[in-house]
């Protein structure tokens, strides 16, 4: 499930960038250059977020968890 948010996440965030990158001048003076260096560095942070959670998230149990519970080995000493 959280890596269908993750997925979400990072493709409204691809497409928030791919809209702003054309009107955004870093290279003004001012506010506008800030504010565009500042808007350009949190975007690419929250990408780099949820690339990093898409891709560290850890593995599901399918296999060994079933009915609830983990199989336990029996032993027998002879």
């Amino acid at each position: 499930m959280k890596k269908n948010r993750y997925l979400l996440c990072l493709l409204l965030s691809a497409f928030m960038l791919y809209f702003a990158v054309p009107r955004l001048s870093v290279n003004l003076d001012g506010a506008q250059g800030i504010f565009s260096l500042v808007w350009l560095a949190f975007a690419l942070m929250v990408i780099a977020g949820n690339l990093t959670g898409l891709l560290y998230s850890p593995k599901k149990l399918a296999g060994k968890m079933k009915s609830g519970r983990l199989k336990k080995k029996s032993r027998s000493y002879y």
